[in-house]
């Protein structure tokens, strides 16, 4: 009988069973890949934006905003960074608070399996589990694979969403939950890229490659206020758009909702306008100043023939402004799990304890990282959120 279970070894996984043996907890950790921390080697281009300095919960989206109050009070960024540092790796902040590694996400990866073997913990890989039972007698926990069945007082369930399943991906998580009653929000592809169809399809397929700064909205029910706003890059794909600012927003977008992007983030577009309204350019020709010059081309044209600008009426340029300001485009759908970073909703957080991670009907089971209706904004959050609430279940078992 072993004190903890951990299945999986992704992020939140591998710390709640590092907090846990250095808590002299005995701990076997299993994983169904023949490889543990698969998510974390692609991560961040093969360079793991493994946190983000300015981590905090209104980064989060929930059902329940207050649910990762605690967790993420508990173990922050510095406490992670420190990690890092006493393991020598190198590593810069990218922007906006994102930090990588100098060179390769494999450190973290290798970092966290030194921390497990100085806290003596056991992993197990290629170890699918197919079967998990719970005994009333004594509330502890029987989990079964193909070759070995194993028992433990604390079972913890780290398996993550349902985003990227080329790496292992699964429903397991959900199932668990669902096997001792517990709700599960009805999820989708967060952090994914969007896909259209019809003419605008064709308009982003023909600017593939392309990328240019905006301010990306969405009007959601999920935050208050309604509108959710990302200042980043997007980028035109042969399928639709991608980039940072839609990844962003694609997290809040329900269909078949629209985006509102603002092509002069930084300046007042009428304005604009007006001041080089005597330039003798023409529409097309003066936005290639401000927007990659393909694109100001397609934009233009999409209003019909470019005419030079002071051959447009006062109005005309209104008009224009507030669709520079509110370029308005219905997507048709998003790249789904395939290509999500992470999936959005998961097990309820009112069925769990928020300072342990403990479901509230069954002592003794715990859901951590991805699996939980927590999901962070892109650029670290998704790592801090798997730490801290691995952190917390680990110092709770």
């Amino acid at each position: 009988m072993t004190d903890v279970i951990v299945i999986g070894a992704g992020a939140a996984g591998l710390m709640c069973a590092i907090v846990a043996g250095q808590r002299g907890k005995s701990v076997l950790v299993l994983e169904r890949c023949e490889r543990i921390g698969a998510k974390i080697l692609i991560s961040g281009g093969g360079r793991c934006n493994f946190t983000n300095i300015g981590s905090r919960p209104e980064n989060f989206l929930s059902s329940n905003p207050d649910f990762c109050k605690s967790a993420l009070a508990r173990y922050k960024p510095d406490d992670f960074i420190a990690m890092v540092e006493r393991h020598g790796i190198a590593y810069h902040e990218k922007k906006l608070g994102q930090l990588f590694c100098d060179h390769s996400s494999r450190d973290i990866v290798e970092m966290l399996r030194k921390e497990c073997a100085d806290a003596g913990v056991e992993i197990k890989t290629g170890a699918e589990v197919t079967a998990v039972r719970r005994h009333e007698s004594d509330g502890s926990f029987e989990v079964e694979t193909p070759g070995e069945t194993f028992s433990a007082q604390r079972l913890v369930i780290a398996t993550g969403g349902l985003s990227l399943p080329k790496l292992g991906a699964t429903d397991f998580a959900y199932r668990i939950a669902r096997q001792f009653g517990l709700n599960v929000i009805p999820g989708r592809a967060g952090l994914v890229p969007f896909t259209f169809s019809g003419a605008e399809l064709e308009f982003c397929r023909a600017l593939s490659g392309i990328s240019a700064p905006c301010i990306a909205r969405v009007e959601s029910d999920l935050v208050k206020p309604r509108e959710m706003k990302f200042a980043e890059h997007f980028l035109f794909t042969h399928r639709g758009l991608s980039g940072p600012a839609m990844l962003q927003v694609s997290s809040y977008w329900k269909a078949p909702e629209e985006l509102r992007l603002n092509l002069f983030p930084e300046n007042d577009a009428r304005a604009w306008l007006e001041e080089n309204r005597t330039s003798g350019l023409r529409l097309d020709t003066l936005l290639a100043r401000r927007l990659p010059e393909r694109f100001a081309t397609a934009w233009a044209n999409s209003l019909g023939l470019p005419r030079p600008v002071r051959h447009y009426s006062a109005k005309e340029l209104d008009d224009i402004a507030r669709r520079l300001e509110n370029w308005t485009l219905r997507p048709a759908g998003t790249e789904g799990y395939a290509t999500a970073e992470v999936t959005v909703g998961g097990i309820d957080t009112s069925e769990l304890q928020s300072k342990t991670m403990e479901a509230r009907k069954v002592p003794g089971l715990h859901f951590i990282g991805e699996a939980i209706d927590v999901t962070g904004w892109l650029g670290g959050y998704n790592f801090q959120w798997a730490w801290a609430s691995g952190y917390a279940c680990g110092q709770a078992i």
